[in-house]
């Protein structure tokens, strides 16, 4: 700051120096007292270190108060020549001063905006968090869980495609066109050449008929998968969901190797508290048909809200294999016969691990994420 205010005052002495004569500028006017007043005005706008600093040294240093603005009045007492000679000194050094000036402002705003950058920069390394391994989602766990109870009673784990035909989601398993069972399932069409020929699978059971065909018999497996209908999503019901469907064909099967596999099952999974109970009911693809029921997990048969305060919760629906099942595949029912049983995963993941609504499985909740 120094080095620039001597060159400055050095250029100003170089401008001045002339021959001593009657016209050499004494008093206030004096050059000796020009370049004090000129080193003065540069220090203090090289010592301001903000804009508003500049500010208020420009008012201070040029403005209607400031030393150098009382020069200017004296001018109109001297005679013409010297007005004429002083007033040339004063509005050179007023212009240096506000080169200095400009300079100045130009090197505070700079500064002021690298400081106002660096203060609204975010340091993401204070929020990121630690690096953590994901999991297993909870749907997965209770399928590979279930996978597993039903390889240690001997079956095998078979899957299928989502996409299917109409004849294998109902027609093969005695639905036929014109069956009002169809209303039980509001199917999902895809427009491939014929609107009602192939769509999203409804349930797994259309795994049954892939069996039959192509698998020997006796046949013990269970078919984990995705379906699709067209519901609305609420607590207990989803559009996409997962089942399981369970298949068991052999000479000799009866209602009560299904019951006792069932139940079987149920303590495997959910331990010896719980037990399970067969209802009547219709399905268009067993004869008999039953809904079964396994002790609330809430309450161990208490009663409590969750089971309607009954002590008991809907599982799924099964049933002995329909002949008109095994007709259409070319098995023999006289000699062969079987039950099938089915159950969404997700709302047994729902019951088993305490959550209240189906939908926070499929609304990205990181929040919800994180806990399962």
């Amino acid at each position: 700051m120094t080095e620039a205010i001597d060159a400055a005052q050095a250029q100003t002495n170089g401008r001045r120096e002339r021959p001593a004569d009657a016209r050499t500028p004494t008093g206030p006017f004096a050059p000796e007292a020009l370049d004090q007043i000129e080193r003065e005005v540069a220090a203090a706008f090289e010592s301001a270190k903000t804009t508003a600093e500049l500010d208020a040294a420009e008012t201070a240093q040029l403005g209607r108060k400031s030393t150098l603005a009382g020069l200017h009045q004296q001018l109109g007492s001297l005679s013409p020549a010297q007005r004429r000679e002083n007033g040339r000194a004063l509005n050179e050094m007023r212009a240096r001063l506000e080169a200095i000036l400009a300079r100045r402002r130009k090197e505070c705003a700079a500064a002021e905006r690298v400081d106002r950058l660096a203060g609204d920069r975010l340091d993401l390394t204070e929020v990121l968090p630690e690096a953590g391994l994901g999991h297993i989602h909870l749907v997965v766990r209770t399928q590979e869980a279930l996978e597993d109870v039903f390889v240690g009673m001997g079956y095998e784990v078979a899957e299928g495609n989502e996409v299917e035909t109409d004849w294998y989601n109902f027609e093969a398993l005695n639905i036929p066109p014109d069956h009002p069972a169809r209303g039980m399932w509001d199917t999902l069409y895809l427009d491939w050449g014929d609107p009602q020929s192939v769509l999203l699978r409804t349930h797994t059971s259309p795994m049954q008929i892939h069996l039959l065909e192509t698998r020997e018999l006796p046949i013990y497996a269970v078919i984990p998968g995705l379906c699709h209908r067209r519901d609305t999503p609420d607590a207990s019901h989803l559009s996409s969901f997962h089942q399981l469907e369970a298949l068991v064909v052999d000479r000799g099967i009866t209602f009560g190797d299904l019951a006792g596999t069932i139940d079987t099952f149920t303590h495997a999974f959910f331990g010896p508290k719980i037990r399970s109970r067969l209802r009547p009911s219709y399905f268009p693809f067993t004869e008999p048909s039953a809904e079964f029921d396994i002790t609330c997990t809430i309450c161990e048969g208490s009663g409590c809200r969750t089971c309607g305060g009954t002590g008991w919760l809907e599982l799924g629906g099964c049933g002995m294999v329909h002949p008109a099942v095994f007709e259409y595949v070319g098995v023999d029912p006289e000699v062969w016969t079987g039950f099938a049983f089915g159950f969404g995963i997700d709302r047994l993941a729902l019951m088993r691990y305490g959550i209240h609504d189906l939908r926070s499985f499929i609304e990205n909740d990181a929040r919800f994420i994180a806990q399962i």
